[in-house]
């Protein structure tokens, strides 16, 4: 009887892989980081050969740690930094350019003009989109019309587009499977999420053959096999974007329920069940995932940098060595000395939608420390995630109570303490806070029986630590005025840049 569910948990800035057990605890994790390649200003690349083998080794290197075999897994659950576009030779197996990453803004102009063309309604409607660089089809679009000869070859049947999922997929069932789920083709900007289907009409207006994409699964069934990692063929049977197999993993199977992840970005997620909500505050209608013939949608806000703010702190300003010793830095002063970070590195997310907008910082004056820097630093991951949730409980109509926290920064109690007191609401931190892996692996020990249902998986989600608001509402007025107040600025700025 196979032991484990093994995770490949590919992001972007590092590949993980994590063994979970029946009671869906952690077993052993491996981690490696993988290089970031900015060619210019708002270009962001990877070397998806990079990502392959950095996750196989990991995947490898788990196994060998903990005196595991290919016969003890019983299948690979697979979740993927979403967006992040790659396309390969179908010959060769290769990447024909570096991936676009899901933070590159290369195609901001191009998304501009789709916008006067008066697109925006249908891709909305469509896609339950916003039509931004962010997105997949975009990105496809400038790998097909700038690399030699690429267009030919798509429209021949000779390239092969995938999100990270998608690679990962084919390199695994070494080219035999070209797939995705429903999940992460909700995030191309090419995919009908009432149809169910890729979009004849939106390919038509990206230029995109239809023969270059992978075929669309479910999240939680076997795709396929790989030999790769021993004697035993493992199935690869669950497939999930990272926020959404975040939400999975957090339990947050019933309508109305909420997880915030806190990683290089935010994102927050409302499922929303059966119903697709439309929003009218500029936050993203997705699929939450696709069980059986039961699919899941949720409400969507993204925060573009959340996490990247510390590593801007440590690896731009160089104010701290490594990443855990910003709370302490942030301690080391009583409050932010009226200094207010906006991390518009990448552009501004939900709810404000500007891919001009870039980082900003005020407020400061000669009594100003590393500490004020470092304490409004991470202070903008939560300003920014109290805007989404407020544009969510517009849109929903429901009042949120409860927010389910997990990624990195969560392990932060300083930061979590300073989120309860925006939200005004309760933050939970659950005992295992990997719940990205963990929705992933779940999603594919349901598919081979590892798991019997949803409810043996609920009964094992427990809390760490809940934090509750302890901010009176005159000071938590004032900052939030002062948030409002820098946002506006950082906004008008880019509209003189534009």
């Amino acid at each position: 009887m196979s032991k484990y569910i093994l995770a490949l948990d590919q992001g972007t800035t590092s590949s993980r892989a994590i063994l979970f057990d029946k009671k869906g605890s952690i077993v052993g994790t491996v981690q490696r980081e993988f290089k970031q390649i900015f060619p210019q200003d708002g270009w962001v690349e990877h070397d998806a050969t990079e990502i392959w083998e950095s996750q196989v080794e990991v995947a490898r290197q788990v196994m060998l740690e903990n005196n595991c075999t290919s016969r003890d897994i019983a299948a690979i659950g697979i979740t993927n930094q979403r967006e992040t576009t790659v396309v390969w030779d179908k010959e060769s197996g290769k990447p024909i350019y570096n991936a676009i990453v899901w933070q590159d803004r290369r195609t901001s102009a191009y998304c501009d003009k789709l916008r006067e063309k008066g697109m925006s309604d249908e891709v909305k409607d469509k896609t339950g989109l916003i039509i931004d660089s962010y997105f997949s089809g975009t990105k496809l679009r400038w790998i097909l019309e700038n690399v030699e000869g690429a267009m030919t070859k798509a429209k021949e049947g000779k390239l092969c587009f995938g999100t990270i999922d998608t690679w990962l997929v084919y390199c695994l069932t070494e080219g035999k499977v070209h797939v995705t789920d429903v999940s992460n083709a909700s995030r191309t900007m090419m995919y009908n999420i009432n149809e169910m289907k890729w979009d004849d009409v939106l390919l038509k207006e990206l230029n995109i053959p239809i023969a270059i994409l992978p075929q669309v699964k479910s999240s939680s069934e076997v795709y396929g096999v790989t030999k790769l990692l021993g004697d035993y063929q493992i199935s690869i049977s669950g497939i999930a974007g990272d926020q959404q197999a975040a939400l999975f993993g957090q339990m947050c199977t019933k309508p109305g329920m909420v997880k915030n992840t806190y990683g290089t970005g935010c994102f927050m997620l409302m499922n929303t069940g059966e119903k697709k909500i439309k929003s009218e505050n500029n936050l993203l209608t997705t699929i939450a995932w696709q069980i059986g013939d039961k699919v899941n949608y949720a409400l969507e806000g993204s925060v573009f940098i959340g996490g990247a703010v510390v590593q801007w702190l440590r690896d731009g300003l160089k104010i701290i060595k490594t990443s855990t010793e910003v709370e302490e830095l942030a301690k080391s002063v009583n409050d932010n000395g009226g200094v207010v970070v906006v991390p518009a590195f990448a552009g501004l997310g939900a709810p404000h939608w500007n891919q001009y907008a870039r980082g900003s910082v005020f407020g400061l004056t000669r009594a100003t420390t590393n500490g004020h820097i470092a304490r409004a630093a991470l202070e903008s991951i939560a300003f920014q995630t109290y805007d989404v949730l407020k544009a969510m409980e517009a849109d929903s109509k429901i009042k949120i109570s409860e927010l389910r926290v997990d990624g990195g920064a969560s392990v932060n109690n300083a930061m979590m303490q300073f989120q309860s007191n925006l939200l005004m609401a309760d933050v939970i931190r659950p005992k295992v806070t990997e719940t990205t892996a963990q929705g992933a692996a779940y999603l594919a020990g349901l598919a081979v029986g590892f798991w019997s249902s949803i409810d043996e998986i609920s009964d094992q989600w427990a809390v760490d630590k809940r934090f509750t608001p302890q901010l009176d509402e005159k000071l938590l007025h004032n900052k939030l005025q002062m948030w409002e107040r820098a946002v506006k600025a950082t906004l008008a700025w880019s509209d003189l840049a534009d």
